[in-house]
């Protein structure tokens, strides 16, 4: 059986981006990708990313967080997955600030005026080619050569690619509905350019202070809203002076807040969460990654 058989969780949503959370730090446990599979297919607890936390590695933080996505593979970071645990420790302790560990670095989360608003810290982003990375030279990430379509008459061309957390590669659109995400999305995500894979977006600059963003995301597919792909979008159109450095980010599933301070680069995330439903791990569920 499983170890994870029984074990509680809290179903979750950042403006649709569906998570799961599994606090592990009391009796930590590895958490397998044909269980996470198992866990997250339809008819069991359809998810986008899976929190898994741990007992903490650095002083000052409340948890070592690992990160899945919902085909096992395992994600640096996620800016809604980040909200939802902040607003879990928040009803737990009663705090407004936290700190949590990931493979990608430190996170910072406050709590906002209403309990279930959060901003979240992603850090400084990344730029050189090797550290989103590609699998080539580039240098100015600000456009490189990638398309999909005729030579002639591309489809989508020369995104903007990015690391907030998570390899990104934001094409700029004129509407971004217009075009057949699902079935670009996996052809692009696998691209031989991008050795780790890669977040997909379209970009619509709607006003020099807002954008619409849909994406296809490293592991998970079509989301209502990744929290790292609006920061991604958010950076990208400020380093081509499309917009200013504090730009509302319109996703499928609402809207984010996305700020990159300028006195230190760090990119500033706020927005909602919501608590769907709690639970215990089904052990015939997690049969399937028995079996497998």
């Amino acid at each position: 059986m499983s170890a994870l058989a029984h074990r509680p969780f809290v179903k979750m949503n950042g403006l649709g981006n569906e998570i799961l959370v599994l606090d592990l730090r009391a009796d930590p446990v590895p958490v397998k990708a044909a269980e996470v599979r198992a866990i997250a297919r339809p008819g069991a607890l359809s998810f986008d990313q899976l929190m898994a936390l741990y007992p903490p590695r650095t002083a000052g933080t409340e948890a070592f967080v690992r990160i899945y996505n919902s085909d096992g593979s395992e994600a640096n970071a996620c800016g809604n997955g980040m909200r939802c645990i902040a607003v879990l420790g928040a009803r737990a302790s009663g705090k407004k600030t936290f700190n949590f560990e990931t493979i990608a670095g430190l996170v910072a989360c406050r709590i906002g005026d209403r309990p279930d608003w959060v901003t979240v810290d992603m850090g400084a982003p990344r730029f050189r080619w090797n550290e989103i990375p590609l699998a080539e030279e580039f240098q100015d990430t600000r456009a490189i050569e990638l398309q999909i379509g005729p030579i002639d008459k591309p489809v989508l061309h020369s995104p903007s690619v990015v690391n907030v957390g998570n390899p990104h590669a934001i094409f700029w659109v004129d509407d971004v509905d217009a075009y057949d995400l699902a079935r670009f999305g996996p052809l692009l995500e696998n691209h031989p350019i991008f050795p780790e894979r890669a977040n997909i977006s379209l970009v619509e600059v709607h006003k020099p202070d807002h954008l619409v963003v849909r994406t296809w995301e490293r592991g998970a597919g079509l989301t209502r809203a990744c929290g790292s792909a609006a920061c991604a979008a958010a950076v990208a159109a400020a380093r081509l002076k499309r917009v200013g450095r504090s730009v509302r980010v319109t996703l499928p599933g609402g809207d984010l807040k996305v700020e990159w301070r300028a006195s230190d680069d760090h990119v500033l995330m706020t927005g909602p969460v919501e608590t769907e439903f709690e639970g215990r791990l089904d052990p015939e569920i997690l049969a399937a990654a028995d079996a497998a």
